[in-house]
């Protein structure tokens, strides 16, 4: 718990690190133009299928009106349940700069022997995060909807999902650098993992911080896990 809160303040003051500010605001720019051409599109084809399912123009006063608004905020909608998926996506993207900027600063011995990632291998580490991301959120939806009632239960579930999914994928943003083989497993436990997971995820949920909770997760993951490997290398070196 100790590592978790301070390695999440550690990640918050580097916000304010002009490397991992540019990042924020190329991320976040990259972010937002993908989701005018999603919700764009999302807004032609909800009101074509609409068209298509009997509400056209023909069938009553206003009907286009009404066809258009049901689309807009379906679309609306559509972006809010996938807005996480998309933004880390983008920051899987990016996120070896994240990683580099705090390293330099914080850890440079660390920086020195981490191994860069291809260009391929960060497209394949973001699309992978984004599939096992969307597929997850999918399976779950129908539980989501029968919570509905509840008033806070879907939520809850959609948070419990995502923070698991999320404390994977911010640990391996900066593991993936410094592993030296493919089974060698991260030296942050599972309930770390979750801890960082789940802040970042309710972040995703909340207006506005949810711009900032992608490159702060990716920040505060890679103080949480050199945190780790340093706390470990006594160890290792008695050993």
């Amino acid at each position: 718990m100790g590592a978790f809160t301070t390695s999440l303040a550690l990640g918050l003051r580097q916000m304010l690190d002009g490397e991992v500010l540019r990042v924020l605001l190329k991320s976040l720019a990259v972010t937002l133009a993908l989701f005018v051409v999603v919700a764009t599109g999302g807004w032609f084809l909800l009101d074509w299928l609409l068209d298509q399912g009997g509400l056209e123009d023909q069938l009553f006063a206003g009907a286009g009106a009404l066809r258009g608004a049901l689309s807009l905020v379906l679309s609306l909608l559509g972006l809010w349940l996938t807005w996480r998926i998309v933004a880390m996506a983008v920051v899987q993207f990016y996120a070896d700069e994240v990683v580099q900027a705090v390293e330099r600063r914080h850890y440079p011995e660390e920086a020195q022997v981490a191994r860069e990632l291809s260009f391929g291998e960060q497209l394949r580490v973001a699309l992978a995060a984004a599939g096992r991301a969307l597929l997850a959120n999918i399976v779950v939806l129908p539980f989501a909807l029968v919570l509905l009632f509840t008033g806070v239960g879907t939520f809850v579930l959609f948070w419990l999902v995502n923070a698991l999914l999320l404390g994977r994928e911010l640990q391996d943003m900066v593991w993936l650098r410094h592993r030296h083989q493919p089974q060698e497993t991260a030296p942050v436990g599972k309930g770390e993992r979750f801890l960082m997971g789940g802040a970042i995820a309710a972040m995703l949920a909340v207006p506005f911080a949810n711009f900032l909770a992608p490159v702060l997760g990716a920040a505060s993951a890679t103080h949480l896990v050199h945190r780790k490997l340093r706390s470990q290398r006594p160890n290792r070196e008695d050993s």
